[in-house]
């Protein structure tokens, strides 16, 4: 009596994704029903008849085959594909393949994810057959690497067991708490729950919790579980603050004599206000030849840093800083961060140095790379530095004021090459002692900032140049270079009809027409309502940069050759730059390609990783700024039209919500995926990407990030 009722306890999907394993498992035999039956321990009569359909309908979809009569087998497929889940809006799974030339949509239905979660690295057959309206339908057969073991959210209790539901979007499964797996979490905390096991049989996982962070909307909780829920460190371990302290600050006469010493040289930071981390510092003076000498001077990490080390191991797979809106989460310890690596003023520092002499109009004379040693004159702030260059007098004026005009040649002579001006607009904060953010400002790029991005620009392409621009029959040298694609033309296409909405159009053909049309472009909207929706739009339409071994030149930039080699505090691919730079500047052997192009994959992950928890801050802050202005009217753009309503973004503060498509009650929208807008049935009323709105705000949930709004009377 008690097998008779077993098929009923699948339900067809759950039975389907087990049928499914067993061919996974098995792709080389076939399998009658009487074979699933028994390996599935179903033998009730309508479970048996349940499986036989379930066989017919696998059949038909193109996922086994029946190669005689009653008997199925996994159909052959044409490839797999290595990649990474990507949970989309409204259930849509895909996977993002490694490889960038492969370009096809890979969608992944529920059923085929095989507990694959968002962001997780994994192998997917490919089904033969194309999916409806395009695209290639694939199944998830193995999970290379998990993205997250460790779920944030906050946590439901019943009496015998929990529940918790986690905050982000992309974890479509609540997690199964057993009783006396809770860690003294009460009902509503927000904690960290680490998945213990996930049965093949069983729709949820299993967890367990590990931390238990606070009370939901509590700023310093609400930190820490950004941190958590992109599954990034807060704090160091013991052995790893302990490695720090231990390393040896003081600098040898012998280490002295090893380098060139720029200690007499006048040297200088510029840094932001609340900066501690001085990466690099500039040098400057006068030649007799009435050329000028600039040198490029970077944080000796490596000098401290040894490969292999605990330390070192830890910078790598924290890959770089991560920048909150009212903290850093270094990728050093503090002692080294802040302090031995820090060129911080009037104390001697070793330095990793490009230096170059330069004419009047910045082109290059002579250039050097290799160890220094420096004693910084002063630190600057950007605002300090700038009020300088604008007066034309103070403290180092005639050095600050000589340098923006090197700087402002190197920029004219990039843009004339083909390089794009993305000057994108910074969020900021005033934060009280509490965390509560006080007013959201923008923070500008000024000459001072300019002055310093040209100087490091410089010093990362001519590093990139001295490694990679080989003559020919050179052996090529590994090495790790920072790379940006030229934009996709479909890309292009869609951000060039959107613009002409506004009364804007760029010229495509050559890399360089583009790049100009789009400088162009950029200028225009200066200060203009859509400024900040056209910018967003525009950088979408372009590749990510990534590191990488193989070299294609960086197209935002216009350079042929360019690495990160300006910032190994807080970033870990400059410390492998250093090295490499280092290595074959004492006319060393190629590094090995593959372990280096592993180690950019990995950092290219992090970096992206970082920049989501950067942005997950600033929209809690934005929220939690906006909190006590619910039935407040504001002018807004709409920056965003989907098939459930309108991102609206506040144009005093760039703060965005929606606009749900349920709360548009004058007309029946639909979406026009074409055009990306909402028309209304009745009325023909439109809206699209880029117009101007009034909106008023009806809710805020600080906890969720979400602000709803509603249109007001225009």
């Amino acid at each position: 009596m008690g097998k008779r009722n077993r098929g009923n306890r699948y339900t067809k999907k759950e039975l389907t994704q087990l049928i499914m394993q067993i061919f996974m498992l098995n792709p080389l035999h076939a399998f009658n029903y009487r074979q699933i039956s028994k390996r599935l321990d179903i033998h009730d009569t309508g479970g048996k008849q349940l499986i036989v359909a379930t066989l017919s309908e696998l059949a038909m979809s193109g996922r086994v085959e029946e190669v005689y009569t009653g008997k199925y087998k996994m159909k052959p497929l044409d490839s797999f594909v290595i990649g990474r889940i990507e949970f989309a809006a409204k259930g849509k799974t895909y996977v993002v393949p490694e490889n960038d030339s492969d370009s096809m949509e890979i969608i992944i239905p529920t059923a085929n994810l095989n507990h694959a979660l968002h962001g997780d690295k994994v192998k997917v057959s490919l089904y033969a057959r194309r999916r409806r309206g395009g695209g290639t339908e694939g199944e998830v057969v193995e999970i290379l690497e998990r993205a997250k073991t460790q779920i944030v959210g906050v946590i439901e209790i019943s009496r015998n067991y929990a529940f918790l539901i986690p905050s982000g979007k992309q974890i479509p499964y609540d997690i199964f708490l057993p009783a006396s797996e809770l860690d003294q979490a009460l009902d509503g905390d927000k904690v960290i729950v680490e998945i213990a096991e996930w049965p093949q049989s069983a729709k949820n996982p299993i967890g367990r919790v590990v931390k238990v962070l606070g009370r939901p909307g509590d700023h310093e909780t609400e930190m820490h579980a950004i941190l958590a829920e992109f599954n990034l460190p807060n704090e160091f371990s013991e052995n790893i603050d302990q490695a720090a302290e231990e390393i040896d600050a003081e600098i040898s006469p012998a280490e002295i004599s090893k380098r060139r010493d720029f200690r007499d040289i006048c040297t200088f930071t510029i840094d932001p206000e609340d900066a501690k981390d001085f990466d690099d510092a500039l040098s400057y003076r006068d030649l007799d030849n009435g050329n000028v000498e600039v040198g490029i001077h970077i944080a000796d990490v490596t000098h401290y840093v040894q490969p292999n080390t605990t330390l070192d191991k830890e910078a790598q797979e924290r890959g770089t800083s991560v920048y909150l809106v009212d903290r850093v989460v270094p990728m050093l310890p503090e002692r080294l961060s802040n302090l031995v690596c820090s060129l911080r003023p009037k104390e001697d520092k070793l330095t990793y140095s490009a230096v170059f002499e330069l004419d009047e109009n910045a082109n290059i004379v002579k250039e050097w790379f290799g160890r220094t040693i420096i004693n910084s004159d002063r630190r600057f702030t950007y605002a300090e530095a700038q009020n300088i260059i604008d007066a034309e007098e103070g403290e180092l004026a005639t050095e600050l004021f000589a340098l923006n005009k090197l700087a402002k040649s190197l920029r004219e002579n990039r843009f004339k090459k083909g390089a794009i001006s993305f000057d994108k607009i910074e969020v900021k904060f005033h934060i009280d002692e509490t965390g509560k953010p006080l007013d959201v400002y923008f923070r500008e790029s000024k000459d001072s900032n300019k002055l310093i991005e040209e100087f490091m620009l410089l010093a990362n392409k001519q590093v990139a140049n001295v490694i990679g621009n080989v003559t020919k029959g050179t052996p090529a040298r590994t090495f790790v270079y920072r790379i940006h694609d030229e934009p996709d033309p479909q890309k292009l296409d869609v951000f060039s009809r959107f613009i002409k909405k506004f009364g804007y159009t760029i010229q495509t053909g050559s890399t360089k027409i583009v790049a100009n049309s789009m400088n162009s472009l950029l200028k225009s909207v200066q200060g203009r309502s859509e400024q900040n929706v056209i910018e967003q739009m525009a950088v979408r339409s372009m590749a990510k940069a990534i590191y990488s071994t193989d070299n294609i030149g960086h197209y935002g930039l216009a350079f042929r050759y360019y690495t990160h080699f300006t910032s190994p505090i807080r970033r870990y691919p400059d410390m492998m730059v250093h090295r490499l730079l280092d290595r074959y500047l004492k006319n060393g052997n190629s590094a090995t390609k593959k372990k280096y192009e592993n180690m950019c994959e990995h950092a290219s992950f992090m970096e992206q990783r970082a920049a989501s928890a950067e942005r997950a801050s600033i929209k809690y802050k934005q929220v939690e700024f906006m909190q006590d202005k619910i039935g407040f009217v504001f002018d807004g753009v709409i920056s965003g039209v989907t098939e459930w309503g309108l991102y609206v973004e506040i144009i005093e503060n760039k703060i965005e919500g929606l606009v749900s498509i349920r709360d548009m009650e004058d007309d029946y929208y639909t979406f026009d995926d074409k055009f990306f807008c909402l028309i209304g049935e009745h009325r023909k009323k439109r809206y699209e990407l880029g117009d101007n709105i009034k909106i008023q705000i009806i809710s805020v949930n600080v906890v969720k990030k979400q602000l709803d709004f509603v249109i007001a009377e225009q």
